[in-house]
């Protein structure tokens, strides 16, 4: 069912990074990781994916200034955007949703399984 599917980590912490990447590659999605907000906005312009899952604080450009470049292009606009930070305040979530991310995820409140089963929900 999931074959195939590009998922874009933008994630600055590479142990997450990296426990996502794997996790979600046994699932059989096709993963890019960037590293920070720049790299995500290079790699946004050259590849199609089914799912961004995107961390709010990052390096160069942050999360809620890559989304607004997502929602801006009308090539992109259409891709879901799942945020996952450590931001949990409520002006931060309502931000990220009025930018038009499909979920808001607080790091610390969800384990990786129920990210893993965000994902495959917004996919199917």
């Amino acid at each position: 069912m999931n074959s195939q599917k590009n998922i874009l980590l933008v994630e600055d912490e590479q142990f997450l990074a990296n426990l996502l990447k794997i996790r979600l590659g046994k699932e059989g999605f096709i993963i890019s990781h960037a590293k920070d907000g720049q790299e995500a906005a290079e790699i946004i312009k050259k590849s199609k994916f089914d799912l961004v899952l995107l961390d709010i604080i990052l390096p160069k450009i942050s999360g809620f200034e890559i989304l607004g470049m997502i929602r801006a292009d009308s090539q992109l606009s259409g891709v879901p955007v799942i945020i996952i930070s450590n931001l949990g305040q409520e002006n931060d979530i309502d931000r990220g949703r009025s930018l038009g991310a499909v979920e808001y995820i607080v790091k610390a409140k969800v384990s990786i399984d129920e990210l893993i089963g965000q994902v495959k929900k917004i996919l199917k």
